[in-house]
């Protein structure tokens, strides 16, 4: 799951895939806008065919933490 998240992140933001670990935060690392990141979970829930919740998601900091919350959603799907 973090291999694919990472293969989209770099679709938004100008980052090395290289640069893209588990610890990253969106915001403070990664350089994501809060419209990168809401535009980001649009694409997610089309790729991985599932419905992210808002509230959740605003919770979400990191690439793991983005994981982890996609691999929950695809194994409830």
């Amino acid at each position: 799951m973090f291999e694919k998240l990472a293969d989209i992140i770099v679709n938004y933001v100008e980052v090395d895939r290289a640069a893209i670990r588990p610890e990253s935060r969106f915001m403070e690392d990664l350089g994501f806008t809060s419209f990168d990141f809401m535009s980001m979970l649009g694409e997610l829930e089309d790729e991985f065919e599932t419905e992210i919740d808002q509230q959740e998601a605003a919770g979400i900091r990191t690439v793991q933490e983005a994981a982890d919350y996609l691999e929950k959603l695809t194994k409830e799907a």
